[in-house]
């Protein structure tokens, strides 16, 4: 509270410590996130349809693909992630948007950046169409939309594909060879890391498919495979990251890995989805950034002159929330804050010092 940004100040005294401000106080708090330059940067890029960059899923920059700025479902997260409420102007155009592409609708212009793969790639469009649902799902649930009948329909059709695919032997080899390539199974329907946000931000539909959750919960700690393959989608040959095939989290023996972001906003959806304790990776990565605590429990590593960078696209909305990181106290404040509030969501007693 005394070094972070406005919106970690927020979030932290509204998610991890609730009811110890004022409301005079949480009033001035959220006054100064609203003017904060991070969540200005990326308001004034959306336009006037509620999207950002032409796009949907795109994180960055791709030529080949039309991609020239991060796409609306990561801008939308991003500002949610920055405290901003379904109610601001910003996510309430976008949420138009979202819900049309979770309600089924068939425009072919809300295949944005995969609509010239339309015509010419038959086959493709059901699989793209059911990708963008789910992420555009994800985004609602996280918006504290999650309770709109038609995220929760949505849920729960991602929730049976993913549980029909655990429950069948496609969960040992999901893979087919083609000539020298590994296919995905058509028939195969993994999680993705937008479904699993999408049920981890639904505690109703959790405790609704309990089975299911556990199920998923021993399928995300398990090995993943290293294969590398590809979705045939018509002709074309798509070469997705967002799909998962078990634990995504690349952790040392000693709980170093290389992708903090991730390794941090992956542990946050397990400790949401009940299941983190489970997971050996993300104990070894627990284990180490406790040990890199201070005293008064504020991470402090050694030798800390940057902000951790991310190493995979899928935590761009999620890290960092500080804007500014001149300051050591700066960079200590987003794994911070992170740290508190998947031990309070793990069930941890937190006290305010």
């Amino acid at each position: 509270m005394a070094n972070a940004c406005p919106a970690i100040k927020y979030r932290t005294a509204t998610e991890i410590f609730p009811d110890t401000l004022a409301a005079e106080q949480l009033g001035a708090l959220r006054a100064d996130l609203e003017s904060y330059p991070g969540v200005r940067q990326v308001a004034k890029r959306q336009k006037a349809t509620g999207t950002w960059g032409g796009n949907l899923l795109g994180v960055s920059p791709n030529k080949s693909a039309g991609i020239k700025d991060v796409g609306t479902v990561h801008q939308f997260l991003r500002l949610t992630e920055l405290g901003l409420t379904p109610e601001s102007r910003p996510l309430r155009l976008a949420s138009r948007l979202l819900f049309r592409l979770v309600s089924r609708d068939d425009d072919s212009k809300l295949l944005f950046e995969y609509q010239k793969y339309g015509a010419a790639e038959p086959g493709m469009e059901p699989w793209v169409r059911g990708i963008i649902r789910e992420a555009a799902a994800a985004a609602l649930a996280q918006s504290s939309l999650g309770d709109d009948p038609r995220v929760r329909g949505a849920a729960h059709r991602i929730a049976n594909l993913i549980s029909q695919f655990l429950r069948s032997d496609l969960v040992r080899s999901p893979f087919q060879r083609r000539d020298r390539t590994w296919l995905l199974d058509p028939r195969a329907h993994p999680p993705t890391i937008f479904s699993v946000a999408l049920l981890a931000h639904l505690p109703a539909v959790q405790r609704e498919r309990a089975g299911l959750v556990e199920r998923l919960g021993t399928y995300l700690a398990s090995a993943a495979p290293k294969r590398q393959f590809a979705v045939a989608c018509g002709r074309k040959l798509l070469k997705p990251t967002f799909l998962l095939f078990g634990d995504p989290l690349h952790v040392g023996a000693s709980g170093i890995t290389k992708d903090l972001p991730f390794g941090i906003y992956w542990m946050e959806l397990l400790a949401r989805l009940g299941v983190l304790q489970g997971s050996a990776s993300a104990a070894r990565l627990w284990t180490r950034l406790q040990k890199e605590c201070d005293g008064a429990g504020v991470w402090h590593p050694k030798n800390l002159r940057t902000i951790p960078k991310r190493g995979t696209p899928w935590s761009y909305h999620y890290f960092p929330l500080e804007h500014e990181s001149k300051r050591p106290e700066y960079r200590q404040a987003d794994v911070t804050f992170r740290m508190a509030l998947i031990a309070r969501l793990a069930g941890w007693e937190l006290t305010a010092t």
